[in-house]
């Protein structure tokens, strides 16, 4: 089992996002988000029993799970893997890859800004020397696993390839990572995360297609989403595909849990669109109750 100094991995990670300019609010925000993943996911392993070396594990993949993320904002400026790429894949080929495919055109569902192309040397270089594993740690004995825990996080489903070991570390990170998504949203204006205007968003209505979804209690995937509203849908959706016990008392204890459809992106005034109101309240009753009767049912 490898051995993960967590100082050295924090600092690895703290270097590789300093040229992406902290500064941004979303840079920021998908710093910040990190951290906390990598929290969230130490604590569940933690309070589900598993060993020391499986809890750091779980750590680390916390730490690296979206560190995809900063080459998209970069090179589109979005969060949307449908407007620019899998920020999945992305992570894998900054660590494991060495950035060999970020050039590949089968990896963008959209073309690269003009204004990042000047800069590709010095970010693949910057890549190769800052974004590689082997920064991290330098036993490759887990590379697979966390491999699979990058490459898997954000995906509608887990493969049924998977070991059971690699099965678990993986529920482990999507767990966490959907628990602090729905932090962020709480924290972070609509322009940041979805970049649309506020006015913008409080005029959309639900679609039925996420409502289905919610009420099969199950997550909406990407091109279910019809309306800006739909995000929230699926936020709340998240609930109900927590695998661990432990996944839902953090999801509780923070309380964020029901904020997409009570106070999505901080904000607290009801919808514009009279129907996408009612629509909403009725979906923050039934998750409500769906959780309640969860919560009563754990020892």
């Amino acid at each position: 089992m490898a051995t993960i100094d967590r100082t050295r991995a924090r600092e690895a990670f703290r270097a590789y996002v300093e040229p992406y300019d902290i500064t941004r609010q979303r840079v920021q925000l998908k710093a910040d988000h990190t951290y906390h993943v990598a929290r969230i996911a130490c604590r569940i392993a933690s309070e589900e029993g598993f060993p020391p070396e499986e809890v750091d594990l779980a750590w680390l993949c916390g730490l690296l799970h979206d560190i995809g993320r900063f080459e998209q904002l970069r090179r589109w400026d979005t969060f949307d893997d449908t407007r620019s790429a899998s920020h999945a894949e992305l992570g894998v080929d900054v660590l494991f890859e060495g950035g060999a495919h970020l050039g590949d055109p089968a990896l963008a569902h959209a073309p690269e800004l003009p204004s990042v192309r000047d800069e590709e040397g010095a970010f693949l270089a910057h890549i190769q020397g800052k974004g590689s594993i082997r920064c991290f740690l330098d036993d490759d004995a887990e590379d697979a696993r966390i491999r699979a825990a990058v490459a898997h996080h954000s995906g509608f489903r887990l493969p049924t390839s998977l070991d059971d070991r690699t099965r678990a570390l993986c529920h482990i990170v999507r767990d966490a990572d959907k628990i602090d998504i729905l932090r962020t949203v709480c924290a972070s204006p609509v322009e940041t995360v979805l970049g649309i205007s506020e006015t913008e968003f409080m005029h959309s209505p639900v679609s039925p297609k996420a409502m289905e979804a919610f009420y099969h209690h199950r997550t909406l995937r990407r091109d279910e989403r019809t309306y800006p509203a739909d995000y929230l849908v699926g936020l709340a959706s998240f609930a109900f595909e927590l695998v661990y016990p432990a996944s839902m008392r953090i999801a509780v204890e923070q309380g964020h849990i029901y904020e997409p459809f009570e106070k999505p992106f901080g904000i607290a005034r009801p919808f514009d669109f009279m129907a996408a109101r009612d629509d909403l309240r009725r979906l923050d009753l039934h998750l409500h109750a769906w959780i309640d009767q969860q919560v009563s049912q754990k020892p």
